[in-house]
């Protein structure tokens, strides 16, 4: 920590001492947009663009921003004169042409009406609302007409106010005039982007191949050409916003062909991972697209089976001495799948939060769904375990054979599990976790077979069941309290 520290400081000073070197060569900024899509729905967009600006007022308006963008995150500069230009004032303006909005400014106004069957009808629009235009014609009389039986309606012109994109005004003090490369930088909801896996499980459950596909949904109202994309995945912490105007009609996504794997840089920023598109990245309005970001082959994999039909430890203040509050009925045997994420022997990345679904080959080639859950983010070096369903020749049977309050700070109970295979010629362990849940002073004083404690209150057992079989498990346990 103190060697990357020392590397920083050297790198601040070099940049104070040579403040023109650095300059030259850093790259001259250029106009562009920058898109990073956060997994919470939020995005923070970059956008650079050449204005003219006068010398002194000008109003600017910035076009073409998202639907939802969040106003109160808006930042302007000037690159080209950041201390000369100042924003006095900015709106955002998003009412927007429609027909609701048309009939709404023309209240009070003569417009005129063209009917399904071809009748003309004109008049002052008294109302818009509800699906019905109500009109007073030039006789005084009042009609009422549905929507549904209307044809064209005509409006003599485009009332002030209204626009066609969603933008932002500026009202800005230049003290030098001509072509100015603005930058805006702000955050917009309806952007974001999931992990989603696909895992290919060889048939001998061994290994298996691993495929991961950034999705991105973009529904912010605006379309981003040539972005550069970034994503970030980490739990950001963000204060709920209020709500912010959005657009009205929000059309069905269209997926869109996805890159090449290698196209897709990651690093570590900050706490959180960041994976950047190396290429430049058009995202449509209304459009879920996909990249394929990780890649692996013939990791090595486990399929495992869990027995668990104990009621977990929940501390409630004293001890359950209840007979039958232990008791669960649960015979379904889970199927599980685990793998790492090690360099050594596994995928070899940080794989974000996600959906990850589980193929396997049947005898005629074709992949099969054996499965389907979601996973959290998962570093490198960790271990991914997938919850996959129940299997389906594998039953449990949780039985308590004996139960003795002892005293009035002992109890004692016994448990009895019998697990079958109904397979025809495999075996297969099974994990059988038992929880402590009566009291957390607790004592094991006899047991069939061995187990490990895996934490405070839980005990598991590993059995081998051959093809057909069945196997017992008994155990006895005491608790005390005082």
């Amino acid at each position: 920590m103190k060697k990357r520290f020392s590397l920083l400081l050297l790198i601040a000073l070099l940049l104070v001492s040579f403040p023109v070197l650095a300059q030259e060569d850093a790259p001259p900024l250029q106009p562009g947009v920058s898109v990073t899509a956060y997994n919470e729905g939020t995005a923070l967009v970059q956008d650079r663009r050449i204005f003219s600006l006068s010398e002194g007022m000008t109003l600017l308006d910035f076009t073409d921003v998202a639907a939802q963008i969040d106003p109160t995150s808006v930042t302007f500069s000037s690159l080209t004169d950041p201390r000369g230009t100042i924003v006095l004032e900015q709106n955002y303006v998003y009412d927007l042409v429609n027909s609701a909005a048309l009939l709404n400014r023309y209240v009070d106004q003569v417009i005129e009406l063209t009917a399904e069957d071809g009748t003309v009808f004109r008049g002052v629009l008294l109302s818009g609302r509800n699906g019905d235009i109500i009109l007073r014609e030039d006789d005084g009389t009042v009609r009422v007409l549905s929507l549904s039986t209307v044809r064209d309606v005509h409006f003599p012109e485009l009332p002030d106010g209204l626009i066609t994109r969603p933008t932002l005004r500026w009202l800005i003090s230049a003290q030098t005039g001509g072509e100015h490369l603005v930058e805006l930088t702000y955050l917009t909801g309806g952007i974001s982007w999931t992990a989603d896996y696909n895992v290919l499980l060889a048939q001998d459950s061994q290994s298996l191949d691993l495929n991961g596909w950034i999705t991105l949904n973009n529904t912010s109202g605006t379309s981003f050409q040539d972005a550069q994309l970034k994503l970030v995945a980490g739990d950001v912490n963000r204060v709920a916003p209020a709500p912010v105007a959005r657009m009205d009609d929000i059309v069905v996504m269209e997926a869109v062909p996805a890159a090449a794997p290698d196209l897709v840089d990651q690093r570590e920023f900050f706490e959180y991972q960041l994976y950047e598109i190396a290429r430049p990245v058009t995202i449509g309005d209304n459009e879920t697209k996909q990249v394929e970001f990780v890649a692996g082959a013939d990791i090595p994999a486990t399929v495992f089976f869990v027995y668990d039909a104990s009621m977990p430890f929940y501390n409630y203040g004293s001890p359950l001495t209840d007979q039958y509050y232990g008791e669960t009925g649960i015979t379904d045997v889970q199927n599980w799948l685990s793998f790492t994420t090690d360099e050594d022997g596994g995928v070899g990345a940080d794989l974000p939060a996600g959906r990850i679904r589980v193929y396997q080959q049947d005898i005629d080639g074709a992949a099969l769904l054996i499965g389907e859950n979601r996973i959290d983010h998962t570093p490198q070096g960790e271990e991914v375990e997938i919850y996959l369903g129940n299997a389906f020749d594998l039953v449990g049977e949780h039985i308590q054979t004996n139960y003795q309050l002892i005293s009035r700070n002992v109890l004692q109970e016994s448990y009895e599990i019998r697990l079958r295979n109904h397979k025809d010629d495999k075996t297969v362990e099974i994990r059988v976790p038992e929880h402590m849940f009566r009291w957390s002073n607790w004592q094991i004083l006899d047991s069939s077979h061995s187990y490990q404690q895996l934490d405070s209150n839980t005990i598991e057992f590993r059995v081998e069941v051959p093809p057909g079989g069945e196997v017992v498990i008994t155990y006895t346990v005491q608790y005390s309290w005082p």
